[in-house]
């Protein structure tokens, strides 16, 4: 069994782990509001949007992104800021970002939870509007975060600490 990465390819390692989590995230979401489409007119989307697979597609990926930032904010994030005490403006405004994406999180969640049976036209208009402002911010936050997170990890000289950041924005 290959031992894990030291140094260098360890944090190297962890920026490419950010990406795919970010990249699979951005998959989940963007398939929720493709099956919203494809509902419209095309029995295809009718299983993922009938409430109870809505629901659970919707509530799985809340989860999902939610637990992702609590794993950075209390995991990775606070690792930098105690090796880096010079990102933590940057870190405070990926945080702040988090708090604003967690708002959109609720609302879908909310429309999700109502959907009960199915979901009517209002509301699948209402939840395609704050996935389309989701996956907005979702673009824009975790390209940012990529740029800045690989630069200061890449600007590391003790990288010991990244064992224990590796795990933490899962």
């Amino acid at each position: 069994m290959p031992s894990a990465p030291s140094g260098p390819e360890r944090t190297a390692a962890l920026a490419h782990q950010l990406a795919a989590v970010h990249d699979g995230l951005r998959v989940r979401v963007r398939d929720i509001r493709e099956a919203l489409d494809q509902h419209d007119g095309d029995a295809a989307g009718a299983d993922i949007v009938d409430g109870t697979r809505l629901l659970e597609h919707c509530l799985g990926f809340c989860h999902g992104l939610q637990a992702h930032h609590t794993g950075e904010d209390d995991g990775l994030f606070l690792a930098l800021r105690t090796e880096r005490p010079d990102l933590a403006p940057m870190l405070d405004k990926l945080i702040e970002d988090h708090h604003l994406i967690a708002g959109i999180l609720a609302r879908v969640h909310g429309i999700a939870g109502q959907a009960g049976s199915g979901l009517d036209g209002p509301d699948r208009i209402r939840l395609r509007g704050e996935l389309d402002g989701l996956m907005a911010i979702m673009d824009s936050h975790f390209a940012f975060e990529e740029r800045s997170i690989g630069a200061a990890l890449d600007g590391l000289t003790d990288r010991s600490w990244t064992a224990t950041a590796l795990d933490a924005g899962r």
